[in-house]
């Protein structure tokens, strides 16, 4: 039986799975596995990008699986120096032919430019979305201020915003603003790269429900109104301890105490080419 669930509460929101299989650093070999072990354990989400430099892999691994492409969510992003218009197409186009797909279900743009009139670039991705290429469009990284100026920009309604988000990393300004204008949020890095697993709150959480800190960790965002995560993994024993999160949840207290492990230094997404983040 396929484990397809909806991450969302609102009919304007995009219906996706509320968990996927990120997966950046996941290339060549492993990545074909990772995304065939996926898809049999019932992963319907798989997430990429051409700086993963796996798309090749990620279309590998969907073939291999033998699932119909219509009952599998792919989402692709273009990088943040391919903004302009002709440059925006041409990596929609590459990543299709490097996964041998002929459309995505959602693409978005990776990160904001500055320097590149994001007017622009919204325009270029509605034509992909127009010309059939995306069945959805979004962003990803970006903080209140960019996203409003996106929603207001684009000429067909986004869908989802991608941010890092983990206990450790207070979102709430972000997420208001997703809700605020019907998006789903999907949590990249949501173990926090591994620092949360050994979270002693988290620990004794998962020992409470008999569950792994991982899925303590998952359940905790996927309970949360519209927010979907893309754990990734290439250990076939994680990827279905990822998607097994539904069996169990956590109750207002636990939530809140989780909640409250955020703190000020715990974003993790530190690169040069950053927006200004929203204070906590």
């Amino acid at each position: 039986m396929s484990k397809t669930y909806n991450a969302t509460t609102k009919p304007r929101q995009l219906h996706l799975p509320a968990i996927g299989l990120g997966t950046w650093q996941s290339q060549h070999d492993d990545g074909v596995r990772a995304v065939r072990t996926a898809i049999e354990q019932g992963y319907r989400h798989i997430d990429t990008a051409p700086r993963y430099q796996n798309e090749t892999a990620v279309g590998e691994g969907i073939r291999q699986s033998g699932i119909a492409r219509d009952a599998l969510f792919v989402t692709t992003k273009v990088w943040w120096t391919e903004l302009r218009a002709p440059a925006f197409r041409r990596s929609v186009e590459r990543s299709l032919s490097d996964m041998k797909l002929d459309y995505v279900d959602l693409l978005l743009i990776h990160w904001p430019n500055p320097d590149i009139p994001l007017g622009e670039t919204l325009g270029a991705m509605a034509d992909a979305h127009r010309q059939g290429l995306a069945r959805n469009i979004g962003v990803a990284n970006f903080p209140v201020e960019w996203l409003e100026c996106a929603v207001a920009l684009s000429p067909v309604p986004l869908s989802v915003n991608q941010c890092e988000y983990h206990p450790y990393l207070n979102q709430r300004k972000v997420l208001a603003a997703c809700a605020k204008h019907g998006l789903s949020f999907v949590a990249h890095t949501p173990l926090g790269s591994g620092r949360l697993l050994a979270d002693p709150l988290i620990a004794q959480i998962a020992g409470r429900h008999g569950r792994t800190p991982s899925q303590v960790l998952l359940r905790w965002l996927i309970q949360q109104p519209g927010v979907a995560a893309v754990p990734k993994s290439t250990n076939p024993q994680r990827i279905g301890e990822n998607i097994d999160v539904f069996d169990f949840s956590l109750d207002d207290e636990e939530m809140r105490r989780i909640a409250g492990l955020a703190r000020p230094d715990g974003r993790i997404s530190s690169v040069a080419w950053a927006p200004d983040w929203d204070a906590a």
